[in-house]
């Protein structure tokens, strides 16, 4: 348990900046799009259709590396805004806890999450607990994050980056 939980401490987060596609869960669907915002978060948009509604909710995730930036788990929260056919508007705060894989040599993420909500002004439910499965294609990667980058990365870069380290030069603002 113990290396376990230090590979995670130590993993980054997700292997992409920017991933769009569909969630599929039991009584609806919709889309859902991630943008990293920090190196172990991201905020996502889903936009979801049901009987009789439609929601979109925003919320911010904060990713954990489980055994390599492939597979992580990620929680957060935020809020939707919606509309109920017969009853109009609603609105609500939304929890999230998943676990994510980014699937080796491909631009696909896989994700499965369960997305607790507290409804206010919704007409029939007041709390729920839907779960949903999310396939999303990586639109922006992240540079230089997989061993053949490191093993075959750009020599030009690294032995720019060897220069700059030697260098006794400063700039004005270099202190």
């Amino acid at each position: 348990m113990g290396v376990l939980s230090l590979g995670a401490q130590h993993a980054e987060a997700q292997k992409y900046i920017t991933a769009a596609g569909v969630r599929l869960g039991k009584d609806n669907f919709g889309v859902t799009v991630q943008q990293r915002i920090y190196s172990k978060g991201t905020l996502e948009g889903i936009g979801i259709i049901r009987n009789r509604e439609a929601s979109i909710t925003v919320l911010a995730e904060h990713h954990f590396g489980l055994l390599g930036r492939s597979l992580n788990y990620y929680a957060g929260a935020g809020g939707h805004l919606g509309t109920e056919k017969n009853h109009g508007g609603f609105g609500g705060l939304d929890g999230i806890l998943g676990l994510e894989y980014k699937v080796a040599f491909l631009p696909i993420d896989l994700s499965l999450d369960v997305k607790p909500s507290v409804e206010i002004g919704h007409s029939e439910d007041w709390f729920r607990v839907p779960t949903a499965f999310s396939i999303r294609y990586v639109l922006i990667k992240e540079k230089n994050t997989g061993l053949f980058d490191r093993v075959f990365g750009d020599d030009k870069k690294s032995k720019r980056k060897k220069k700059d380290k030697n260098s006794s030069r400063k700039g004005l603002f270099d202190f």
